[in-house]
């Protein structure tokens, strides 16, 4: 890439945050009802009861800009169908902008989280949740888990590509201070990308003193592609009852990137699988593209 690309980048970046932030909520209704009204194949189902061989409901937990529909087309009916009580919340939200949501102060969106789940729990019967999670939404839920007493209710948090540890951007992030006004502008306008930068002081609190908490199984799966929570090994996760995959070493020819893992990729829902109930757990491959 030329040099005078990878300067724009940023500024394009910023420049994208602050338009999403101001759109008037008028101008984006119609997507906002689209998604509130778009089927759920068999997921956020509160009549649904967890069986003796799935008995803790699956909270799914979209990434930033994305919601509790877009975001889980691909995951959420391949879980129902395998027989997990599915439920997905929207968190986040900012004033004004509907349908793309995880952009408000991740404390607040962890804080919804922990609603949402106490919902869950009483119309399920459940005595624990597990959760899934794509990027911020697998990295947010750590906030519940350590500081919101989210430890005693939630079993198993699987993380696909998130950013555990922040992100550089592919060291776009390190720019930030040469433009006046941006880190500011990402402050105001979008609290959640400004806790998410590597060195935050959001990740900061999240991270000391150990990245997990006991009585809590972690499972991350990334990809060496991913070209949004970079460096991808960030992602992964220190601590006991920690298993970090790459998706790579389970299929080598998976060029799945940060979307695609979390959005359509069947090898990476598969390992899901095996992370919710490693009982039962099997081989994940190239061929469970098919399962």
């Amino acid at each position: 890439m030329l040099p005078w690309k990878r300067v724009l980048r940023p500024v394009v970046a910023l420049l994208l945050t602050a338009a999403i932030a101001a759109l008037p909520a008028a101008t984006t209704a119609n997507a906002a009802n689209a998604s509130a009204t778009a089927p759920s194949s068999g997921w956020n189902d509160y009549s649904c009861k967890p069986s003796a061989a799935h008995p803790r409901p699956v909270v799914l937990v979209h990434g930033t800009f994305g919601n509790s529909v877009d975001n889980w087309l691909g995951l959420a009916p391949y879980l129902t169908k395998r027989g997990y009580c599915v439920f997905s919340l929207d968190y986040g939200q900012l004033p004004g902008v509907p349908f793309f949501h995880g952009l408000g102060p991740i404390e607040k969106s962890a804080e919804q989280l922990d609603a949402f789940v106490d919902k869950v729990l009483a119309a399920t019967g459940a005595a624990e949740a597990d959760l899934v999670g794509h990027s911020q939404g697998g990295m947010m839920p750590r906030y519940y888990l350590k500081f919101l007493g989210g430890a005693a209710e939630v079993n198993a948090l699987v993380g696909i590509a998130p950013d555990n540890h922040g992100t550089t951007l592919s060291g776009l992030t390190h720019l930030l201070p040469y433009f006046p006004g941006a880190e500011e502008l990402l402050s105001t306008a979008t609290p959640a990308l400004a806790d998410q930068i590597a060195g935050s002081a959001f990740l900061t609190k999240l991270n000391a003193g150990g990245d997990t908490v006991p009585g809590v199984r972690y499972t991350v799966i990334a990809t060496k592609y991913d070209q949004v929570v970079t460096p991808y090994r960030s992602q992964y996760l220190d601590g006991p009852d920690v298993r970090n995959v790459l998706l790579q070493d389970l299929c080598p020819v998976d060029l799945s990137e940060h979307l695609a893992i979390g959005l359509f990729d069947r090898i990476a829902f598969h390992e899901v699988a095996n992370a919710l109930d490693p009982a039962r757990a099997r081989p994940t491959t190239c061929a469970s593209v098919f399962s």
